[in-house]
């Protein structure tokens, strides 16, 4: 399923939402990745993350804004990306309400204040918990109705940088973004 990207700004709701977010969590296969899975004759897999979405998730990490990957698969992949990042990962994560809710706890806030990205049933009663709830555009369609913002990239081709990028821009800190780049 694609869907074409919108040159429309967001709404008063979605900027609303996003402007108090305090912690964002993303799920990793279909999410921060493009979903495929490789594996070579010895074992290992193998996922390709998106160099946008990292330094998306480092820049909400500098600008106050917690950052956190949530996955049920286990694997070392998104274990060294997050420490190569900086970011927290809970991997082999069976219940992921009950992660972010004790993720909340660790980071001193509600549910409300949660953004979460997701695309398939395993994120859905996150979704439908937190105050944020976002999809990236090639997410099963099941999903994209419980998402306040699907995104215009897919799932490891952006998606995630989008929704940084969101709050960010909702929280009044892109222009210090862009000044330490200047």
């Amino acid at each position: 399923m694609s869907q074409t990207p919108t040159t429309t700004a967001p709404g008063a709701d979605l900027m609303q939402r996003a402007a108090n977010i305090r912690l964002a969590c993303f799920d990793v296969d279909g999410t921060l990745t493009d979903g495929r899975l490789w594996f070579d004759g010895q074992g290992p897999e193998s996922k390709a993350f998106h160099v946008l979405d990292g330094q998306g998730m480092v820049l909400l990490c500098k600008h106050g804004i917690a950052v956190a990957m949530v996955t049920a698969r286990g694997g070392k992949a998104a274990a060294q990306r997050g420490a190569e990042l900086g970011i927290e990962v809970c991997s082999g994560i069976g219940d992921k309400l009950a992660q972010v809710q004790a993720l909340c706890g660790q980071h001193g806030c509600g549910l409300q204040q949660v953004a979460f990205m997701g695309d398939d049933l395993p994120d859905l009663r996150v979704m439908k918990a937190v105050g944020l709830a976002v999809a990236p555009a090639n997410a099963h369609r099941w999903i994209l109705p419980h998402a306040h913002l699907v995104t215009a990239a897919a799932g490891g081709a952006g998606a995630a940088r989008e929704l940084c990028d969101l709050l960010l821009e909702a929280q009044g800190k892109a222009e210090a973004v862009l000044q330490g780049f200047s």
